[in-house]
């Protein structure tokens, strides 16, 4: 019987990974809407690790530090950035 269970992810892990993809979305649109065309170009210009960064827009795991601070950099508010694609 168990091993029928090892393939469903958890309720909770799935809704983690849907935020986390709308992070990711979210941030894409922002770096976007700011001119850079890429997120390498991005990267780069906001001097982060630019596989790092292309991982936070892919929905992998981010801290809400280091959200903020990708987000400062931008020039974006908090408020700004969970305005759209959020409910």
């Amino acid at each position: 019987m168990f091993l029928c269970f090892m393939n469903k992810e958890p309720a909770n892990l799935v809704k983690h990974n849907e935020a986390l993809k709308k992070l990711g979305t979210r941030l894409k649109e922002i770096r976007i809407s700011k001119g850079y065309k890429s997120a390498e170009a991005a990267a780069l210009e906001l001097k982060v690790n630019r596989v790092q960064y292309a991982r936070y827009e892919a929905g992998k795991n981010i801290e809400y530090l280091t959200l903020f601070d990708l987000l400062e950099k931008m020039g974006v508010s908090v408020t700004e950035f969970f305005s759209t694609g959020f409910d």
